[in-house]
C-alpha cells in the first residue's frame, strides 16, 4: 500500500493529523480509519502524536463542501470537534482547492457552517443549537429535563455539573479553583466523570472559574482522550452553562482562556445557536504506510 499523506494541525494547542481522504480508492481511506492505524499515528511515543486524526471525506449533504469525521487518539469517533473542524476548514481553504470565505461541513453534530479569514487565519463556526436535556445531551434519567448544576460528589470533590451537547456530550462544573490547581482538579474528576453511569456515551468534562467581564478559565478532560490544551465544544458548553447560570451574558462575546490560547464564544440570546471564533495552525505536511505504522506501534 503506497504512503498517505497528511498534515499536521492544531487549534489552541489542541493538535490533529488532517488526511484528506477525498480521492483515495476505498481500501486506503479505510484503512486510515482503523481503529488501530488511529491509535499507532497519535501515539507521542511510538508514532506522529495528536490529540486525534480527522478524515476529510466527500460530503453528504447538499451544499456541503466536504465531511469530516473525528477520530479520538484511542481510536473512537466524536460526533464533532470545535478545534478540528477549524483545522479542516483552513486545510480546505488554504490546500484542498475550496478557497471560498464561507464553507459547510458535515459532520456527526449536522452541517455546520464556517467563514474563514485569510488575513487572520482565523475560522468563526456556527455551533448550531446546543442541546441542554437529558435525552439530548445524552444522559440518564428523564428525557425532557435540563440538567443545570446538579450536586455530584466523586473523588472527594463535591460539584455542581450541567450538562450540554454541542454534537457531543459535556460536563461543566463551575469551581472556586483558579488557573494553576484547574488542570490538577480535571485530571482528579476528569476520568471518574468521563465514564460515570450517568452518561451512556461517556462525557468531556469542563473544569471552569468565572473571572468576570465575560472572561472564563477553563480546564478540559476530552472523552477519550484526556487532558488537551484547547477544546472548541468544551469551551461553546462551557460558555453556554455559564449563561444559563447566570455567570455570563447570552448574546455577548465571551473569552474563554484555554491551556493553549483562547477561543471567543457568543452564545445567542435566544439560545438559537453558538458561534465560536478561533485560530487554525498549519505546523507541517508529512506521510506514512499504514503497514509500517502498525509494525512501529507501541507494544500491547
Amino acid at each position: 500500500m503506497s504512503s498517505i499523506a497528511f498534515a499536521k494541525y492544531h487549534g489552541c494547542g489542541n493538535d490533529f493529523l488532517v488526511v484528506d481522504l477525498r480521492t483515495l480508492d476505498d481500501v486506503r481511506a479505510n484503512a486510515v480509519q482503523d481503529t488501530a492505524v488511529v491509535r499507532a499515528l497519535c501515539d507521542r511515543q511510538f508514532g506522529v502524536g495528536g490529540d486525534g486524526v480527522l478524515a476529510i471525506l466527500p460530503p453528504i449533504t447538499a451544499g456541503a463542501d466536504a465531511r469530516m469525521r473525528v477520530l479520538n487518539a484511542d481510536g473512537s469517533e466524536a460526533e464533532m470537534c470545535g478545534n478540528g473542524i477549524r483545522c479542516v476548514v483552513r486545510e480546505l481553504h488554504d490546500r484542498g482547492g475550496v478557497a471560498k470565505d464561507t464553507l459547510v461541513i458535515d459532520t456527526g453534530a449536522g452541517p455546520l457552517t464556517c467563514g474563514y479569514s485569510t488575513r487572520t487565519h482565523q475560522v468563526t463556526v456556527d455551533m448550531g443549537r446546543p442541546r441542554l436535556t437529558r435525552g439530548e445531551i445524552p444522559m440518564t434519567g428523564a428525557s425532557g429535563e435540563r440538567v443545570l448544576e446538579v450536586p455530584l460528589a466523586i473523588e472527594g470533590e463535591s460539584l455542581k455539573l450541567t450538562g450540554v451537547s454541542m454534537g457531543n456530550p459535556h460536563a461543566v462544573a463551575f469551581v472556586d479553583t483558579h488557573w494553576s490547581g484547574l488542570r490538577a482538579l480535571a485530571e482528579k474528576v476528569g476520568p471518574s466523570i468521563e465514564h460515570h453511569a450517568w452518561f451512556p456515551r461517556r462525557t468531556n468534562v469542563e473544569l471552569a472559574h468565572v473571572l468576570g467581564g465575560e472572561r472564563i478559565e477553563l480546564v478540559v478532560w476530552e472523552r477519550g482522550v484526556g487532558i488537551t490544551l484547547a477544546c472548541g465544544t468544551g469551551a461553546c458548553a462551557t460558555a453556554v452553562a455559564a449563561c444559563l447560570a447566570g455567570r455570563a451574558t447570552a448574546g455577548h462575546e465571551i473569552a474563554v482562556r484555554l491551556l493553549g490560547g483562547e477561543l471567543r464564544i457568543k452564545v445567542a440570546a435566544d439560545y438559537s445557536t453558538v458561534h465560536m471564533r478561533g485560530p487554525a495552525a498549519h505546523v507541517f505536511d508529512g506521510a506514512f504506510d499504514v503497514a509500517h505504522v502498525l509494525a512501529s506501534a507501541r507494544p500491547d
